[in-house]
């Protein structure tokens, strides 16, 4: 599929299941020319092909209306992650929720709850809270995108990688549905995956079981 029409395929999707709103949310897909990236101002609803927008991957405008302010978050991760193909970034409800709290390990954020969360995100570290578009933050996410494929911004939302533009839509889903159920069972007594079930699940046998699976 062309690279355009895959970007707009996924915004559908993540905006008809409210994973973003309103104008939030952004989209990035590796191309030979640098990335593909859906521009400011636009909803993941309504985006086009014609629509998007090219940058560098140092995060300059190449081509195509002006893209998203967070065009540098997505250039960091993508430079700091050559295995990445795509970038996704939401405002999703439950993840935004769980960034906004004030008693989190900002190391690990959300715990082992679930085999998929430990296979498709691992560990997810909080980074301190910017304005919107402040590239003050870009040195932070590139630092924290070598060792991680997912992270949390403070009071904003989450940045999620992938191999493809599937898996990263994939698991920013299941990030999203990890906060929940994080918010859901807060207060109750929580029987967590082991270390020793952790590992077992990031072992390649077991990732090719899973996607045998899916």
């Amino acid at each position: 599929m062309d690279p355009r029409e895959q970007i707009v395929d996924a915004a559908r999707s993540l905006f008809g299941r409210s994973l973003t709103h309103g104008s939030t949310g952004n989209i990035s897909l590796r191309v030979p020319e640098g990335a593909l990236i859906t521009p400011t101002g636009s909803s993941l609803g309504t985006v086009t092909p014609e629509g998007i927008s090219l940058m560098s991957l140092e995060g300059a405008h190449l081509d195509g209306p002006r893209p998203s302010k967070e065009a540098f978050l997505h250039a960091a991760v993508l430079r700091e992650r050559p295995s990445a193909q795509a970038v996704v970034h939401t405002h999703s409800t439950y993840a935004a929720a769980v960034s906004c709290l004030g008693d989190l390990d900002h190391e690990d954020v959300l715990p082992p709850l679930t085999a998929y969360y430990a296979m498709r995100v691992g560990r997810l570290p909080l980074l301190p809270y910017h304005a919107p578009g402040d590239q003050a933050l870009e040195p932070i996410v590139a630092a924290a995108a070598r060792r991680h494929s997912a992270l949390l911004l403070s009071n904003h939302g989450p940045v999620v990688a992938g191999s493809t533009l599937a898996s990263a839509a994939d698991a920013l889903e299941e990030l999203e549905e990890t906060a929940k159920l994080f918010l859901l069972l807060r207060g109750m007594p929580v029987r967590l995956l082991s270390s020793e079930q952790q590992t077992l699940l990031a072992s390649p046998d077991q990732q090719r079981i899973t996607k045998k699976g899916s």
